[in-house]
């Protein structure tokens, strides 16, 4: 089962979140064969973290909480809320798959979030820029909550665009970028 987890950041947790990167990481190597993709959100100026996103594959709804909610940075109070749900990975890849590479273009987190009858649950026909997708889902997988999807765009109103306009109660965009250990 997959689960994307999105903490997003206190306003003022920059000098933690640096203080602890290290025992982020090891944190995040542990999980390392299950990690789908990884990566901070930023703000407009590209360098600020405003949040960080891991979609790994665990075995069920447990699982997945004790990954997201025992993360070193959850632990130290740097995180204000935590979004995780079950997912489908309907591309079937990992970041590392994606034929775009890790730099070039912008990169942005979409998060699509509905109630009622499922949309966007294929995969669009342009799927070149697409480097994880797919729907959220309750618990059990029964229930459709939204979509998540991380992409290159060439701006946030194109990134907004992947998801079908006026099916969703919210809509968020985030810049996005490939995280992990510096190689």
């Amino acid at each position: 089962m997959e689960f994307p987890s999105y903490h997003r950041d206190r306003s003022d947790s920059a000098a933690l979140r640096d203080d602890l990167l290290e025992e982020h990481w090891s944190y995040m190597d542990q999980y390392a064969k299950e990690m789908i993709a990884r990566g901070p959100t930023l703000a407009d100026d590209g360098d600020t973290a405003t949040g960080s996103v891991h979609i790994v594959d665990l075995p069920d709804p447990t699982a997945a909480r004790a990954f997201a909610f025992e993360e070193p940075n959850y632990q130290a109070g740097a995180y204000r809320d935590v979004l995780l749900r079950r997912w489908r990975n309907v591309l079937g890849r990992t970041m590392w798959d994606f034929p775009g590479g890790r730099t070039g273009g912008n990169r942005y987190l979409v998060l699509g979030f509905g109630t009622g009858e499922a949309v966007d649950l294929t995969v669009p026909d342009d799927r070149d820029d697409l480097i994880a997708y797919g729907p959220l889902l309750s618990d059990d997988g029964t229930t459709w909550l939204g979509t998540a999807v991380l992409l290159r765009a060439p701006d946030p109103y194109a990134a907004r665009a992947i998801l079908t306009s006026a099916r969703y109660a919210d809509v968020e965009v985030h810049n996005w970028q490939f995280g992990g250990r510096p190689s």
